[in-house]
């Protein structure tokens, strides 16, 4: 079933406090011109802040290690053969009940098949994982992309067709849950993974959260489903790095707070 709108929910909550839940009969058309117009200003107002987060969000590159060929990043042969035994099992889609947990599983599961792919492991429960969990959604805006495994991105295209079909709201899940699970696999090989990392793109992940947070903290007031997880994200605002080497300290000092988070949103 469609989810309505953050939007359309905030201004029915702010309208409604802001109206007093009183009318008098001698002013019905009078307050309900008002409450229109102050309807559209609310309207317009919280649309123009989530779509300016959503455009800086989007021009942010992803980190490298989930690039395609991840980006650039190559093991030697022994350490293919050690493989990593903290991606999340494909199994896991089929535990999802709720719609929100089906998207932030996707989400995670497409991060997780990368990084699977960089160690040559088999990617076929990923795929059908990935495949079952987008039947099961639903979502018309997926069509706005050509491949579900780059669903995580959580592209400006994207936005705009969850906008658009009234899934906004999710595209924050999407976000949430691969950001959750990137700062998480960078700490388990940090050295590996971030070694092709400059200060820009070590300040891009910690600006990512940041986003991240201000959208998700401000969509709680108004949604039950994104209220946990803006909890969850909460501690990990002590991520501020500008420089690599920051980068690789904080997240080694978060690592609780990230294994918690992800514990919250996808396991």
């Amino acid at each position: 079933m469609k989810k309505l709108s953050v939007f359309t929910i905030a201004i029915a909550a702010i309208a409604f406090a802001a109206c007093g839940g009183q009318k008098n009969a001698q002013n019905v058309d009078e307050t309900d011109t008002l409450k229109s117009f102050e309807q559209q200003q609310i309207e317009a107002s919280i649309k123009m802040h989530f779509d300016s987060i959503a455009a800086e969000f989007s021009k942010i590159k992803q980190p490298a290690f989930v690039q395609d060929k991840n980006g650039g990043i190559t093991l030697s042969k022994e350490e293919k053969q050690v493989k990593p035994d903290y991606l999340i099992d494909a199994k896991v889609a089929e535990e999802a009940t709720t719609l929100a947990e089906k998207y932030r599983i996707l989400s995670a599961l497409n991060v997780d098949k990368k990084i699977a792919e960089l160690y040559e492991m088999p990617t076929e429960d990923y795929d059908k994982a990935i495949s079952k969990l987008a039947a099961d959604i639903n979502d018309p805006s997926f069509k706005a992309i050509e491949d579900n495994s780059t669903i995580f991105e959580t592209s400006s295209t994207l936005y705009d067709a969850m906008n658009e079909n009234g899934r906004i709201n999710f595209f924050w899940q999407l976000a949430s849950a691969a950001l959750v699970e990137e700062l998480y696999v960078a700490n388990k090989n940090a050295d590996k993974f971030l070694s092709n990392f400059n200060d820009e793109a070590a300040a891009n992940i910690t600006f990512r959260i940041i986003l991240i947070l201000d959208a998700v903290n401000r969509l709680s007031e108004f949604d039950a489903d994104i209220k946990p997880i803006a909890e969850a994200l909460a501690p990990l605002d002590v991520l501020n790095a500008t420089t690599v080497k920051e980068l690789k300290t904080q997240l080694a000092e978060a690592k609780d707070k990230i294994d918690a988070a992800r514990k919250a949103l996808v396991k």
